[in-house]
C-alpha cells in the first residue's frame, strides 16, 4: 500500500512499542558525554622543577594509515536537491488533526527548549572553550573553512583540539543559522573519524527546528555511527523538506522497526516499483526491514558486483553486522575505518583495525587502545599477532623489573630507532609510571615520545635529570623532545644544542625543531631568526593562512586559531609538512593560551618526521 508524508495516530502509537524494538534489534553505544582524551592534570600551570639529583648513570650497551581517496558517501548533503523542499511540502499536505498532534508534539514552556544562540557539549568546566571562542568571526567564513578543510588532520594532537573546538558551546554566529552552523560542525567531525560526536552535535538541535542541511548531514552522522534507527526520529520532518532516497527508505524500515510489517512491506515494494534505490542499497535496506517485529524476510547480501563503499552501504551493513569486504576499505579514507572502531555491533577482532587507525587519528584515547586491547584479552579466540601485543602490554604494566618493562615497550614499538606511532600510544601510560632509571638513549627518547602521545608532559618532564649522562644514537631526540614538549624549560636549549640534534636527525627534524622553539618562545627573537636564516626557516607570515591565523591569535579567538591550525595541518605525510607551517600553528596556540596542545603538536612533529 502506498504510504502518505503523514502518519496515522495509529502508526504514531506503534512508535512507542517502536522504539524498545530499536533497542532490540540494533543495539547503539548509550548516548554519553564525549570522552576527554586528555590525562588528568594535562595543560594545568605547570610546577616548579624540583632540584635536580645526581644523574643517573645509564646500563652499558610500522606502517602508516594506508592513503585512501575521498569518502563519497551514497546520499551527499546536496543543497541543490532541496531547493522543492517547498513543493515536497505542499505534496505530503497534513491534515489539520495532524497538523495539531504535530504541533503539540512542540508545545513547551520557552525554558524546556533548547536554544539555537549557544551549541555543544563541552563547557570550560568540561574542557571545552570558552562561548566567546570563535570572537566575532562571521559565520559563513568559519563555514566555509570548514567545509574546504580535507579531513582527517595530519596531527593527532591537532585533530584533538579541532574535536573539543567544534564540540564546545560557543556563541553562534550572528549571520547563519544555528542549525545551519551545527550541521557545518558535525559534518567536518564526520570527516575527522569522529562519527559519535558528530551524531552528539546533530541532536543538540531539537528537531522542529532542522533545516534541509541538518537533516543531510544528520543522516550521514546516523549512519557514520552505524545507529540507522536513529533516523526514524527524525524521518516524518526530513521527508517534507527533502527527495533524498535515504529518507524514503526510512518509510519501510521505521516502519518494520516499530512492529508495523504491513505498512514496512508497502513501503518498501513502492520503492522498488519507482526504482528509488536499487541493488545492495535496497537489499540492506531490505534486511533492516526483515531485522523488524514479525518479520518473515530473509535476505543474502552480496558485494561481487560493489566497487564504492559510501556511508548508506557502511551504515547498515556495519548495524546489521554483515561483514564489509577489506577491498571497498580502499575506496574510502581512512575515516570510515575510526568509524568501524566503534560501531557497537561488531567483535573486538573485526573492529581492530579500525582501532589502531582512530587512535592515530586521535579519534581514540591511549586509554580506550589499552581498554580495546583488555578487551580482545577477554573475547577469546584472539589471533596469535595479538596475543603477542597482549601479553607485552601486559609485561610493560606489570614487569618485574624496569628492564624487563622496557624490553616490553620495544616489542610493542617494533622498531626502536623508527617506532610504530601506535606503539607508542600504547604504551604511554606505562611509560608514565616508570621512575626515572637506567635506559640507553635510544629507549629513553621513546619513552619521552610515548609519554607526550597521551599529554603525559610532566611525567615525561621528570627525565630530564637523567640527561647529564646519556650521549650517543638517541640522545639528541631526548634532549629535542623534552626542549619542546615539557610544560616549563628543564634542559638546556641553546645554538649548540640545536646543532648537536641537527647533526644527529637530520636537516627535515632539525627544521622542526627550530620551527617548534621558535613558536614556543623558548628562543631568543635574534636567536631564532639567525637559526631560521641558517637553516632555510621562513618565520615570516607570507601567506593569506598564515597573516589569518597571527589575527585571529593577536585577538585571543582560540576556536579560530584552532580551525585555522587544523587547515594548516591538512594532508597525509609529515615530511610535506612545511616548518614554517609548524611556527606559525605553534606560536599561535601559545599565544591564545593553548600551550599544552602547542606543545604536544611541536613533539608529535619531532617524533613522526
Amino acid at each position: 500500500m502506498p504510504v502518505k508524508g503523514g502518519t496515522s495516530k495509529r502508526s504514531r502509537a506503534k512508535w512507542a512499542l517502536g522504539s524498545f524494538a530499536l533497542a532490540l534489534a540494533l543495539p547503539v553505544v548509550a548516548q554519553q558525554a564525549p570522552e576527554s582524551l586528555l590525562p588528568p592534570g594535562f595543560g594545568d600551570a605547570p610546577e616548579a622543577p624540583p632540584p635536580a639529583p645526581p644523574p643517573v648513570r645509564p646500563a652499558p650497551g610500522t606502517p602508516a594509515a594506508p592513503s585512501l581517496p575521498s569518502f563519497t558517501p551514497v546520499i551527499p548533503p546536496d543543497p541543490s536537491l532541496l531547493a522543492e523542499a517547498a513543493n515536497v511540502a505542499a505534496e505530503e499536505e497534513m491534515t489539520p488533526e495532524e497538523l495539531a498532534a504535530e504541533k503539540a508534539k512542540y508545545d513547551l514552556p520557552d525554558t524546556a527548549r533548547r536554544s539555537l544562540a549557544r551549541i555543544g557539549p563541552l563547557t570550560p568546566q568540561t574542557r571545552g572553550l570558552e562561548p566567546d571562542a570563535f570572537g566575532n568571526q562571521s559565520g559563513k567564513f568559519l563555514a566555509a573553512l570548514m567545509k574546504e578543510t580535507h579531513a582527517p588532520i595530519l596531527s593527532r594532537w591537532a585533530s584533538i583540539l579541532l574535536r573539543r573546538t567544534l564540540l564546545s558551546a560557543t556563541d553562534t554566529p550572528g549571520d547563519i543559522d544555528g542549525a545551519d552552523w551545527v550541521a557545518e560542525r558535525a559534518w567536518l567531525l564526520l570527516r575527522m573519524g569522529e562519527a559519535d560526536s558528530a551524531r552528539t552535535m546533530v541532536q543538540s538541535v531539537d528537531p522542529d527546528r532542522y533545516t534541509p542541511r541538518l537533516y543531510a548531514v544528520a543522516m550521514q552522522a546516523y549512519l557514520g555511527s552505524a545507529d540507522p534507527a536513529g533516523l526514524c526520529p527524525l524521518s516524518e520532518g526530513a521527508l517534507r523538506v527533502s527527495k533524498e532516497p535515504g529518507w524514503d527508505m526510512t518509510r519501510a524500515m521505521c516502519a518494520a522497526l516499530s512492529g508495523d510489517q504491513g505498512t514496512a512491506s508497502g513501503a518498501l515494494n513502492q520503492a522498488q516499483r519507482r526504482g528509488t534505490v536499487r541493488g545492495i542499497d535496497y537489499r540492506l535496506a531490505e534486511k533492516v526491514v526483515g531485522t523488524g517485529f514479525n518479520a518473515r524476510r530473509s535476505v543474502k547480501i552480496e558485494w561481487d558486483t560493489v566497487s564504492q563503499l559510501t556511508a548508506w552501504r557502511f551504515g547498515l551493513a556495519t548495524a546489521l553486522n554483515v561483514e564489509i569486504p577489506d577491498a571497498l576499505y580502499g575506496t574510502v579514507g581512512p575515516h570510515v575505518r575510526a568509524w568501524e572502531a566503534r560501531a557497537p555491533a561488531l567483535s573486538a577482532v573485526r573492529r581492530r583495525p579500525g582501532v589502531e587507525i582512530a587512535s592515530r587519528l586521535g579519534v581514540l584515547s591511549s586509554a580506550a587502545l589499552v581498554g580495546f586491547y583488555g578487551q580482545m584479552a577477554t573475547d577469546g579466540d584472539v589471533p596469535a599477532d595479538m596475543a603477542d601485543r597482549i601479553e607485552a602490554l601486559r609485561s610493560a604494566h606489570a614487569g618485574a623489573t624496569v628492564g624487563n618493562r622496557i624490553g616490553a615497550m620495544q616489542r610493542l614499538w617494533r622498531d626502536n630507532d623508527a617506532p610504530d606511532y601506535v606503539g607508542l600510544i600504547t604504551t604511554a601510560r606505562a611509560a608514565a609510571a616508570l621512575p626515572v632509571a637506567q635506559a640507553d638513549a635510544r629507549d629513553a627518547a621513546n619513552l619521552v615520545a610515548s609519554m607526550l602521545t597521551a599529554g603525559y608532559d610532566r611525567n615525561a618532564a621528570r627525565w630530564a635529570r637523567a640527561l647529564g649522562q646519556m650521549n650517543g644514537d638517541g640522545a639528541a631526540q631526548f634532549w629535542g623532545l623534552l626542549a619542546v614538549g615539557a610544560p616549563s624549560p628543564v634542559v638546556d636549549i641553546n645554538n649548540g644544542r640545536i646543532s648537536t640534534y641537527i647533526g644527529e636527525a637530520g636537516q627535515e627534524k632539525g627544521r622542526m625543531l627550530i620551527a617548534a622553539l621558535a613558536g614556543l618562545a623558548r628562543l631568543s627573537a635574534d636567536d631564532a631568526t639567525s637559526l631560521a636564516q641558517d637553516n632555510g626557516v621562513t618565520l615570516a607570515a607570507n601567506s593569506r593562512w598564515a597573516r589569518a591565523i597571527g589575527a585571529a591569535a593577536q585577538r585571543g579567538e582560540k576556536a579560530t586559531v584552532a580551525l585555522l591550525a587544523a587547515v594548516g595541518m591538512q594532508g597525509r605525510d609529515w615530511r610535506r609538512l612545511p616548518p614554517a607551517h609548524l611556527y606559525h600553528v605553534v606560536a599561535a596556540l601559545h599565544r591564545v593560551g593553548l600551550d599544552p596542545e602547542a606543545r604536544m603538536i611541536a613533539a608529535e612533529a619531532i617524533s613522526r618526521t
